[in-house]
């Protein structure tokens, strides 16, 4: 699936995990276990460049992928990421 790159509200839980999202006025709740998408730290992006032959760069959690149903019983597969405004998030990819 291309990159869908749209706005959307997500809610989520305590520990930052999604438990709900609005995506195109319609509602879905996560009805799996969110999985963790990690990216580099970034702090260390300005240190991208080089490569120090062992292990891999600290890595932070960049967003999460889970399966989400609306009420109608419609289901499909998110990727999402914190978007750079506070409290918005974008959604990344769907899988149907």
């Amino acid at each position: 699936m291309p990159p869908v790159n749209e706005s959307i509200k997500v809610w989520t839980t305590e520990t930052g995990s999604p438990e709900r999202l609005v995506w195109r006025s319609r509602r879905f709740r996560v009805t799996d276990t969110p999985t963790a998408l990690v990216g580099t730290s970034d702090w260390w992006k300005p240190f991208e460049p080089h490569t120090y032959g062992i292990g891999h760069p600290p890595l932070d959690i960049a967003g999460w992928r889970f399966q989400a149903t609306a009420d109608d019983g419609e289901s499909h597969i998110f990727d999402v990421s914190p978007a750079e405004e506070q409290g918005r998030w974008q959604l990344l990819r769907i899988f149907d």
